[in-house]
């Protein structure tokens, strides 16, 4: 499978990049991974030799997703040293935390453009290729598009935007043989998140929030990424998958006391 991974060189995209090099080696298929980052350099050379120990072909992007013309140039490229596109993981996010009556313009216009529009001219360009191969395109999402979340009102609305996005992609290229599924993480102990972590009241805190009991790493995310671009999810197209221990639903677990018959 050929696959391009946006944010390839941490957290969550590096994650999707070994589960399918693993499981290409477990299937006895080729691989090829396109995998772009915008400043990780030394971690996104780290990611390409362990791929390339697991047998699989690798090779470097470097590129800001917040420039309207890099998706494109990535997408051609890509293409040109895979030999087409099998798979498009957007994955590449940024957040920029502050309540909306302190958000400037160009965090609010940067968050949108990296998370939103960013995932929308990757999937344009990656058209032609996915059509050909009927391929898949997978987009990193988040629980904090599905509900408001105080603090994060540029995020928020980029990933709202992005799931309705990819549920517009579905509909407009499912004749077209391309499948457009969203994975929506709740709590996950990334690069991103790792300094709150290191508090351990905040994590035992967090811990707490979910019931499932802990807060995912970037490999419960990896394997759900990989489901929606394989075999087995063929006719599953414009979903969006919450995988947030059950975090989401848990709002009335939290209300003290309990109802008496």
């Amino acid at each position: 499978m050929r696959t391009i991974v946006t944010g390839a060189a941490r957290g969550i995209g590096r994650a999707v990049c070994l589960r399918l090099a693993q499981d290409a080696r477990r299937s006895n298929r080729p691989a090829h991974i396109a995998a772009v980052d915008r400043a990780h350099e030394d971690e996104l050379d780290a990611l390409l030799a362990e791929l390339r120990e697991e047998g699989v072909e690798a090779t470097p992007f470097m590129g800001d997703l917040g420039d309207p013309d890099e998706p494109e140039r990535i997408v051609a490229e890509a293409a040109d040293a895979m030999g087409g596109i099998d798979a498009l993981v957007s994955n590449a996010g940024i957040a920029a935390p502050a309540p909306l009556t302190r958000l400037g313009l160009d965090e609010w216009d940067l968050t949108m453009n990296v998370n939103t529009r960013a995932t929308w001219l990757l999937g344009k360009a990656a058209h032609a290729h996915l059509k050909e191969s009927r391929g898949a395109i997978a987009v990193t999402a988040s629980m904090s598009g599905m509900n408001p979340h105080s603090w994060m009102g540029a995020y928020s609305a980029s990933k709202a935007g992005v799931i309705i996005l990819a549920k517009q992609m579905a509909q407009e290229w499912a004749a077209d043989g391309i499948r457009v599924n969203c994975v929506s993480p709740g709590l996950v102990r990334t690069m991103m998140t790792e300094a709150m972590y290191e508090d351990p009241e905040i994590k035992a805190a967090r811990e707490e929030l979910v019931p499932m009991g802990r807060v995912a790493g970037p490999d419960d995310i990896a394997d759900i990424i990989a489901f929606l671009l394989g075999p087995d999810s063929r006719y599953v197209t414009g979903q969006v998958i919450l995988t947030d221990g059950g975090l989401a639903e848990s709002l009335f677990n939290h209300i003290p006391g309990r109802p008496r018959s």
